[in-house]
């Protein structure tokens, strides 16, 4: 397999029980297959403390151009922020779920959050910024409808009086 983005040869490494593409004596990138990344992206997971310091060549490796799969040929990686606080910008895989770090990125994204919990509770707190007025006004005018929906019914009380139909009273049947 050639590196995406130096097309330097990858070796294989374990880490963790895992084996993952590292870019040794080229660019310093990691491959992560579907899925593997989570096992390595917390600091209390000690298996990616082997993965921060690669061997790699000096020199100015090209981070910014978009990267072709390693593994499905003819796609390209999709980039997208590793998180709400858009510290980290990742590529994937959209046909195997691979994941492609550049030299430095897993190291990044150790430090964003201690733990999973911490991830989830920062984009609750993002998407609840984001959403929450324009989701008030939904229900506000759904709450609105509601009302009006419910006069109109009233109206059509008189038309036809359920209340007046043998049984239906409280006060006995005519």
């Amino acid at each position: 397999m050639q590196c995406p983005a130096c097309n330097h040869p990858v070796t294989q490494m374990e880490a963790g029980g895992v084996t993952v593409d590292i870019c040794k004596g080229g660019c310093g990138g990691i491959w992560f297959d579907n899925y593997e990344l989570k096992k390595f992206d917390e600091p209390h997971e000690s298996a990616g403390e082997a993965l921060l310091e690669i061997d790699m060549k000096p020199g100015t490796f090209d981070t910014e151009s978009r990267h072709s799969c390693p593994k499905c040929p003819g796609i390209t990686l999709a980039r997208h922020f590793m998180s709400v606080k858009r510290k980290v910008e990742l590529d994937e895989c959209p046909q195997c779920g691979g994941v492609w770090l550049d030299t430095g990125e897993l190291g990044q994204i150790r430090n964003l959050f201690k733990t999973e919990d911490e991830r989830i509770e920062a984009a609750q707190n993002y998407y609840a910024d984001v959403f929450d007025s324009d989701l008030m006004k939904v229900q506000q005018e759904s709450e609105e409808n509601v009302a009006k929906a419910r006069r109109f019914a009233n109206m059509f009380k008189f038309i036809t009086p359920s209340y007046y139909i043998p049984g239906k009273q409280p006060w006995g049947a005519f």
